[in-house]
């Protein structure tokens, strides 16, 4: 595992795409952290990044790409349980089912 994994300050999030399109979901962050995937509808896509990171959602229109919203890092933040049971996904609505 990469030190840049374990390091205080690094979240696990987790985006849902609730629509009907596909996305493009690009997270840039502290010291030239840069993630970009496509995230195809209803799927859950999980990531880790630093705390301090932005997450911008963007889509494809008629005049081209648009972004579609800008998101905080934290508040995508999946939390994971002290006893070892399954993962929480909290009251985010990013990760409810559409």
């Amino acid at each position: 595992m990469p030190a840049s994994d374990t390091a205080v300050g690094s979240l696990d999030c987790g985006y849902r795409n609730a629509t009907d399109r596909m996305v493009i979901v690009r997270c840039c962050g502290p010291e030239a952290f840069y993630l970009e995937r496509v995230v195809f509808p209803f799927e859950l896509l999980t990531f880790r990044c630093p705390s301090s990171s932005r997450v911008e959602i963007w889509t494809h229109g008629l005049g081209g790409p648009e972004l579609m919203e800008t998101i905080e890092a934290d508040s995508l933040q999946v939390l994971t349980p002290v006893d070892g049971g399954a993962p929480g996904y909290g009251d985010s609505p990013w990760l409810q089912a559409g």
